[in-house]
């Protein structure tokens, strides 16, 4: 296919559903490769930069999607009329930090971190679609694990997770055995709550203190 062809379908593909589309999946649509299609998603890049145009392009792990320009946002909200804010605390925004780099992650884990509870924080995060649940953990009591989505990569400006910033050597092992002693705390305290659920008078726990 023509490469400006395919500049073309690209747009309109992505103008039409409005959010990410892998380049997998354009590249079926289109019926070319993969390469082709980064290779038209950089001319529509060049593009997009040289032209007085109120849109670009973003990539958003391995997806492309079209977005509006920052600068024209102020225009934007005189039409929309509502602004979407985040208003996150420093709790909130101290959760989501441990979320992205330690996902997944269960909200006792990251209690344990934090050292107080975490669940307001947590759905003000699910709220603003910042995070959301990733499935649930194997482990005793099946608790749900978290993870950071695409509009958190939005919301902070980077493609995927490995362009976040690099936490220190030092505080990546404090991290590393925070998330063992965390482990083995879980287990512990869901094997002991299913093991009291199930005594009775007749065959006591005992638990030493």
């Amino acid at each position: 296919m023509d490469l400006k062809k395919l500049q073309a379908v690209i747009e309109a593909v992505l103008f039409t559903l409005g959010k990410q589309v892998e380049i997998k999946k354009l590249a079926e649509v289109a019926e070319v490769t993969e390469d082709e299609i980064e290779e038209a998603a950089k001319k529509l890049e060049e593009r997009y930069g040289r032209e007085e145009s109120g849109v670009m392009l973003i990539r958003i792990n391995n997806a492309l999607q079209l977005c509006t320009k920052t600068e024209y946002y102020d225009q934007l909200i005189k039409v929309a009329r509502a602004k979407k804010q985040y208003s996150l605390s420093d709790s909130a925004l101290e959760t989501l930090s441990i979320i992205a780099y330690k996902q997944p992650v269960t909200r006792l884990q990251i209690e344990h971190i934090r050292g107080v509870s975490c669940a307001h924080s947590i759905d003000k995060l699910l709220e603003y679609d910042l995070v959301q649940e990733l499935g649930r953990l194997n482990a005793p009591g099946r608790p749900l694990l978290f993870g950071t989505t695409d509009e958190f990569l939005r919301s902070f400006g980077v493609k995927n997770l490995s362009d976040l910033p690099e936490l220190n050597e030092e505080r990546m092992e404090d991290f590393r055995e925070e998330a063992e002693i965390e482990a083995r705390k879980e287990m512990e305290e869901r094997e002991l709550m299913e093991g009291s659920a199930g005594s009775s008078p007749d065959n006591p726990i005992k638990v030493g203190i």
